[in-house]
């Protein structure tokens, strides 16, 4: 442990009842946390949906109207859909919590005249911290007193270099933001790598430099999806449709009749057959179904609607270091000699050349390094050198000459263990060491060209020499040796494996790749060439943007993908200006210093192994592995979400169509009746696992990544889904209505007839299935795409069928007569003409473009239009 230095930085520590009265007026030193949800809490927001209210709503009329079993059974899917949901808000809260690291380090303190060692949260301000290497700092403070300080920032700049510090004497009205060398400050959360300090709290809690930013987040709101924000225009919608035909059936029917008993019955069964039911069991169990498809990928879900807007991303702003870098130092290169050596992994045949710089840039390093880049050399030196004499330890440390202001060089002093003199290994800056080495012009201009190619190609460079001492007393200073260069070191913070193939899916999936990061441009910008980013707009640093209006922001980011040197602020300002341009923006990051933007973002996607705490809590996806091919995956499963949801509400539309027929037409028309509501209920059990089920199932459409995104007007209640649902609606109607009037021509009883149209439109919505699987393929080619719960459902539902067929009590429940061989032959000919016209129907909807359509339907625009859906806001 250190030991003060001084009485007077002993006089500055609090005593214990100092601390509890600080703490009292401050606070603890804890962030603002988005805390767990309880379990009630999750519950209520399941059942305050209003689309549950309303299937709640229809199974308490049932009740009232003494219809018990159909009141059950359609109160029992409301039961399904929020046990599915509530398991999956549960699910996914446990798996944050289990990811949840500790947001209060320890600290060593002085109190009472004594060191103490304290929970970080009860830090106060006036605290005096002792630091050494491998701490986090508990709080925002001002060094006292410091020796070869460096600490590692990019928790809140985004760069993995570390920076160094040194003591000073201010308060926390000058304190500057982080980042930069040599400053006096050190913050909350950061990481010490090397040396030691004693330091006085400025700040803690949320008047930190994290603390603001944790503050920052409570002032950006989410944003409401497409598809709950169409879902809910269309349910209204279609509610005061389906009430407003339902009385006007209701009167109708007793008017005509004067049974009006009956004629209530028949206003509520075109009711259940109009209302759309279906669509809060299949948006749950799509996005539910969805987000643990997703996490097989190991990605956790945090906000299930985000998913359905992952199909739609346009921009994925990401965070360099950590995201796509391994946030850790590696040598990638070295120099001697005038010749440059590529580090290549598992290769252990270094030139013999080289041999000497890699032996004393590890000497000139810790034995048991925490610096990353000491870290870096020392795994690559051992991983090189083990079979070699160029490794010693044996080896003697006599004295270490620490790094400084005014040299930005380290040496440290060994003897082996049968040697006279004493070897001295230096590095540090370029610069430094050729200060060191006493260089001329022309070494140093060859050197300092050596050293401009490197740091050009986004590398850190370190110069590397040695020296011999043969006097018994050591120098004071490092220019008392006679130093000879040796080399250079380049380190890199590496990619991670396969971001280039993965950013390279994205660029041709339409989705624009765009960098922002804390670092340097020369980093900032090999890193991006590296993966394939375009970088002939250059790169714009935060201290530009700051000069650039939000009109001219905007005009720039349709042209640079590089953003470098950039702070939080300007990070959530970039995500902003995209969202303008009517981009919809993905925004991954680890950092705190990512967290606004990403809540702002449409998409936010923290990485969950070294992600913060604030981070992951903004975010709507978490990637538990950190892989950036996760997230492409992601988008993948996104789309083919969205993809199939458009599917499973063309099938709604279409099915529901013959239904409100055959329960509308009858009526009005003064025929028999034919469906009454425990048919429309059979119907719905076909309906609705075959949408929330066999659709959810399907697998992706083979260009689903070689696509553009959709576009940011695009609704999942779009016109051409709602066409195509009225067209083959429609034909499964007019076929039903043959059906129907064959059977009276022949005389048929109508319980019989009732059979014969209930039986087809059972057989139409199995056909219906089967065609809307794919807009891309037939329904014949379907048949060779696999999909066991497509076959599981259909033949549920010819087994059912055939059991209300063929046993007595059930058949007379449904009010059925039992059918003949030319009623049966009736059923499945309509049934296979159906299959070919809805072919013909998907053709021609592959032929005709949007505009087509945009032409010749006018009235179902003006439909959408009055039903919300031309709200193309995004």
């Amino acid at each position: 442990m250190i030991q003060p230095t001084t009485d007077d930085i002993l006089a500055l520590g609090l005593t214990n009842t100092q601390a509890i009265e600080q703490l009292a007026r401050d606070g603890h030193n804890e962030l603002p946390s988005a805390q767990p949800r309880h379990i009630f809490a999750i519950a209520f927001n399941v059942v305050r949906e209003p689309m549950f209210m309303l299937l709640v709503a229809c199974g308490a009329i049932y009740l009232l109207l003494g219809d018990k079993q159909e009141a059950l059974m359609l109160l029992g899917f409301v039961v399904v859909v929020m046990v599915i949901t509530f398991v999956q808000e549960r699910k996914s809260e446990r798996a944050l919590e289990a990811l949840r690291d500790l947001a209060s380090p320890r600290a060593l303190v002085f109190r009472d005249g004594k060191q103490q060692r304290i929970s970080g949260r009860d830090v106060v301000r006036g605290d005096i911290l002792i630091l050494a290497e491998g701490d986090r700092v508990p709080a925002d403070a001002v060094l006292l007193e410091s020796t070869n300080l460096t600490v590692d920032e990019s928790l809140l700049t985004g760069e993995s270099v570390a920076v160094r510090k040194r003591s000073g004497t201010v308060t926390a009205e000058t304190m500057t933001a982080p980042g930069g060398d040599d400053q006096p400050f050190v913050y909350s959360g950061t990481l010490i790598v090397q040396g030691r300090g004693v330091a006085k709290v400025l700040a803690t809690g949320v008047q930190t430099a994290m603390g603001r930013i944790g503050q920052a987040l409570f002032t950006v709101k989410a944003e409401i999806t497409h598809v709950q924000r169409d879902t809910a225009k269309i349910v209204r919608y279609a509610s005061w449709l389906a009430f407003g035909l339902a009385a006007v059936v209701a009167v109708w029917y007793g008017a005509t009749s004067h049974d009006w008993l009956n004629g209530v019955l028949r206003g509520i069964t075109l009711a259940m057959a109009i209302l759309p039911e279906e669509l809060p069991v299949i948006l749950v169990i799509f996005l539910g179904l969805g987000a643990w498809r997703i996490a097989k990928h190991r990605v956790l879900t945090r906000h299930v609607p985000a998913i359905e807007m992952l199909g739609a991303a346009t921009v994925l702003c990401v965070d360099k270091t950590g995201t796509l870098t391994q946030n850790k130092m590696a040598l990638a290169k070295l120099y001697a000699a005038g010749e440059e050596y590529q580090i290549v992994r598992s290769n252990n045949n270094l030139p013999e050349k080289f041999h000497e710089t890699l032996e004393f840039a590890v000497l000139a390093s810790h034995v048991d390094p925490f610096d990353p880049m000491e870290k870096a050399i020392r795994e690559t030196t051992v991983e090189t050198l083990a079979q070699t004499e160029h490794l010693h330890g044996d080896w003697k440390l006599i004295n270490e000459y620490p790094l400084s202001s005014q040299l930005l060089a380290m040496s440290r002093v060994w003897q082996s263990p049968d040697g006279a003199n004493y070897v001295i290994a230096a590095k540090g800056s370029p610069e430094a060491i050729v200060d060191l080495c006493h260089l001329g012009s022309a070494d140093t201009q060859s050197l300092a060209a050596a050293t401009d190619k490197l740091a050009t190609e986004g590398l850190r460079v370190l110069g590397v020499a040695r020296a011999t001492f043969s006097k018994t007393s050591l120098p004071t200073i490092q220019h008392d040796f006679e130093f000879e260069f040796v080399g250079l070191v380049a380190l890199a913070d590496p990619l991670r494996p396969n971001v280039a193939a993965a950013v390279q899916e994205s660029l041709t999936a339409g989705i624009r790749v765009v960098m922002i990061t804390g670092d340097y441009p020369a980093t900032a910008l090999s890193i991006a060439r590296q993966i394939g980013l375009d970088i002939s707009g250059g790169a714009l640093t935060g201290s530009e943007l700051n000069n650039l209006s939000d009109a001219e922001l905007r005009e720039k980011i349709k042209v640079i993908n590089v953003f470098c040197r950039v702070v939080p602020e300007q990070k959530l300002r970039l995500v902003e200006a995209f969202k303008v341009n009517g981009d919809i923006v993905a925004m991954t990051g680890d950092g705190v210093n990512d967290a606004p933007a990403l809540k702002a973002a449409h998409i936010g996607i923290a990485m969950g192994g070294r992600g913060t705490d604030v981070a992951r809590e903004s975010a709507a996806l978490v990637l538990l592995d950190d892989d950036f091919n996760s997230i492409v995956a992601a988008v993948r499963m996104g789309r083919r979400i969205f993809d199939n949801l458009r599917k499973a509400i063309t099938f709604i539309v279409a099915v529901h169509i013959p239904i409100i027929g055959m329960s509308l037409v009858p009526v009005m028309m003064g025929w028999p009746v034919i469906l009454l509501p425990v048919h429309v209920l059979f119907l719905q059990l076909i309906i609705d696992p075959a949408c929330s089920i066999v659709f959810e199932a399907e697998s992706e459409e083979a260009n689903v990544m070689k696509r553009p995104p959709r576009a940011a007007s695009a609704r999942l209640f779009d016109r051409r889904v709602l066409t195509m649902g009225v067209i083959q609606g429609t034909i499964a109607l007019i076929l039903l209505s043959i059906v129907f009037l064959i059977s009276n021509m022949r005389g048929t009883e109508p319980d019989a007839t009732r059979a014969t149209v209930f039986v087809t439109m059972v057989l139409l919505s199995i056909v219906l299935i089967f065609a809307d699987r794919s807009w891309s393929r037939s329904g014949f080619a379907n048949l060779r795409i696999p999909n066991p719960a497509l076959w599981w459902i259909s033949s549920g539902a010819l087994a059912c069928l055939l059991a209300i067929l063929t046993v007595p009590f059930l058949r007379r429940l449904f009010l059925f007569a039992q059918l003949s061989l030319i009623d049966i032959a009736t059923c499945a000919v309509t049934a296979g003409g159906a299959l070919l016209l809805f072919e013909v129907s998907k053709t021609l909807y592959r032929r005709y473009d949007e505009s087509a359509f945009d032409a010749r339907m006018p009235i179902v625009d003006s439909l959408l239009t009055r039903a919300g859906g031309a709200d193309r806001a995004t």
